[in-house]
């Protein structure tokens, strides 16, 4: 097995296209202090939404500067809650096994999957502006010789075939092809290995992508997919579900408490809170194996 080099790798640039490129211009700009502020906390830079019960006191606090800080961490509390549920999907791992972070943003839920299993991690960002972050909060933390991450296509990653034990996306699949983004997961898993994803994704028994759904893609220029073609995609592509699991009542939560959190506001949370709950738009996670 190859093993890179500390620091952020860059393979010879693969072909990518002018969406791809804008996806890479967006995050390489990118400063939003929903993603920044929560992960000043404890530097776990988290890319994705939270899950579980809110403790609804923040809000009762009375000191306006307090109450800010309050929310901050609660809304971190639960997007750490959920890169916990992700990590604790990815099977029994120990320290010799490679794990695979496909869309690593600035790098959180490698650090997760470090901290929990031991294990070593790749992370793969199509934006060579957070790669540098996350390898320098590695080394900050001391583990940059077991995790790393690397500017590259998470469709083409150039790693090793079949040197990887369990693999993921953490809402990252709405950027690209299903089916190209599960061939690649497909060649790097090992035989048994465990893939999982955490995604937003439209609910084809609503019909067609609603309004909400239109709206969430605009916003993040992304392609949010139907939920049935992730099993039609995985299914073509050799990972088997064993287990699915609906966290669309479990988020909602956080998206109440991340619409009264006024200094973090996108201006999309609204639009998250119709879609769940008029049915048009799910959370889910799905776990499986590679056969």
């Amino acid at each position: 097995m190859t093993i890179a080099h500390a620091g952020t790798t860059t393979a010879p640039v693969p072909t990518q296209s002018t969406y791809q490129n804008r996806v890479a211009d967006y995050w390489n700009a990118e400063e939003n202090p929903v993603n920044l502020e929560l992960g000043k906390i404890d530097d776990l830079y988290h890319h994705h939404y939270g899950v579980g019960d809110v403790d609804w006191s923040v809000l009762d606090e009375p000191d306006r500067a307090r109450r800010r800080e309050r929310v901050t961490g609660e809304l971190h509390r639960l997007e750490h809650a959920q890169a916990e549920l992700l990590a604790g999907h990815l099977g029994p791992l120990t320290p010799a096994d490679r794990v695979f972070d496909a869309g690593c943003g600035r790098g959180g839920g490698s650090v997760v999957a470090h901290l929990r299993h031991g294990c070593h991690a790749d992370g793969v960002t199509i934006s060579a502006k957070q790669a540098d972050f996350a390898n320098a909060q590695a080394r900050e933390r001391g583990i940059d010789e077991q995790v790393r991450y690397h500017h590259r296509n998470m469709l083409d990653t150039g790693f090793t075939t079949g040197a990887y034990a369990a693999s993921w996306n953490n809402e990252s699949t709405m950027y690209v092809e299903l089916d190209l983004l599960f061939a690649e997961h497909a060649r790097l898993l090992r035989r048994g290995g465990r893939y999982v994803v955490i995604t937003g994704c439209y609910n084809d028994t609503y019909g067609r992508a609603s309004r909400e759904v239109s709206l969430i893609n605009a916003h993040y220029i992304c392609d949010i997919h139907p939920r049935s073609e992730y099993f039609r995609a995985m299914a073509r592509n050799r990972l088997v579900p064993v287990h699915v699991e609906d966290l669309t009542e479990a988020t909602i939560p956080y998206w109440e408490l991340r619409s009264q959190a006024d200094h973090l506001v996108t201006g999309i949370e609204e639009t998250f809170l119709t879609a769940y709950r008029n049915g048009s738009f799910q959370y889910l996670l799905i776990a499986a194996d590679r056969v």
